[in-house]
């Protein structure tokens, strides 16, 4: 796979990331398999696509887990210095309810995220991550207070650099007072255009590299989910506004515009949302999740599919989706 740099001053990576949530929170219960997702994983690196997300609140933990032993115990050796190793910290779950996305709650205090480094670093099974990412900013905390915790973790040789997410162009500059933002991690997708107004431009033009997650529409631009029913009965999405009936049914307008498109370039729907994706920015690097070897295979493939100025200006002009994000 082609390379990328991870914003002006960052590594290079593969153009296409992996986003490895859904291996072990929120999608799909029923059809985890940890040593098919760890293989993924593996299979990741050797195609090139060498940034891996994770984050402490998936599982919550588990997911840390098995990117860390999914890594470390590579046949043939760790695969632990081929890869940009991104984790996240901010997000707990209130009253320790493990069962739903909905009993998420913000922390940003700095003594939560210096015990949650450590603590990510024993579950990655390594001595530092070469990105540390603030999930959300927390109301109650001010910034610059959260900020300053993450950067004492790249002081102490604990994280390589720093990143936010979902965040406004107010929150980046403020935290860039700080310390420098090495990422901004936001949702971006043919569905989802909210970043393209203010904060990709911003990141733009200061080299700040911008991490796309749900970059497939929460895996509805692949084309595979017709209806509700596609989906697994525990599956988070049924919970979305984007997935009830009416919605399903009136966004298939945009999946078959995709599909169009595909077919001319001999693509799969998968790779012309993504590619689409790719071509919003310098240092944009969407990182779609899956926990299925075809999938990662037709998901890396995106970096080679060539839209022209035609086929962006088709899925620019198309219309926003029914149903909001949340």
């Amino acid at each position: 796979m082609r390379s990328t740099a991870l914003g002006s001053k960052g590594p290079q990576v593969g153009a296409i990331g992996l986003g490895c949530m859904g291996m072990t929170h929120a999608y799909d219960p029923a059809g985890r398999d940890d040593a098919v997702s760890a293989a993924v994983v593996r299979e990741a690196v050797e195609l090139g696509v060498t940034l891996i997300d994770t984050a402490d609140v998936y599982g919550p933990f588990t997911n840390e887990e098995l990117v860390g032993k999914a890594l470390a115990e590579a046949p043939g050796g760790g695969l632990r210095d081929r890869v940009v190793l991104a984790t996240k910290v901010g997000l707990t779950f209130a009253g320790g309810n493990l069962g739903s996305t909905g009993d998420l709650v913000r922390n940003g205090r700095p003594e939560h995220v210096r015990a949650a480094i450590d603590a990510s670093l024993r579950r990655l099974r390594t001595d530092r991550v070469d990105l540390y990412q603030l999930h959300r900013v927390d109301p109650e905390v001010p910034i610059e207070e959260t900020w300053g915790a993450l950067a004492e973790a790249v002081a102490a040789g604990k994280a390589l650099r720093i990143g936010l997410s979902e965040v406004s162009v107010a929150e980046i500059a403020r935290a860039q007072a700080v310390h420098p933002v090495a990422s901004v991690q936001s949702e971006l997708s043919l569905w989802t255009r909210d970043a393209l107004a203010e904060v990709l431009p911003y990141c733009e033009r200061e080299g700040i590299a911008f991490l796309p997650f749900s970059p497939l529409g929460r895996g509805f631009l692949t084309g595979s989910i017709g209806s509700v029913d596609d989906l697994p009965a525990d599956d988070w999405r049924r919970t979305l506004p984007r997935f009830q009936a009416g919605a399903v049914a009136a966004n298939q307008a945009l999946v078959q515009a995709v599909r169009t498109i595909a077919e001319r370039h001999g693509a799969t729907p998968a790779q012309v949302a993504l590619a689409w994706v790719l071509a919003q920015g310098r240092y944009v690097v969407p990182i779609p999740g899956t926990k299925t070897p075809k999938y990662l295979a037709d998901n890396a493939g995106a970096a080679e599919v060539a839209l022209t100025a035609e086929d962006l200006a088709r899925l620019d002009a198309l219309p926003a989706p029914t149903g909001t994000r949340y």
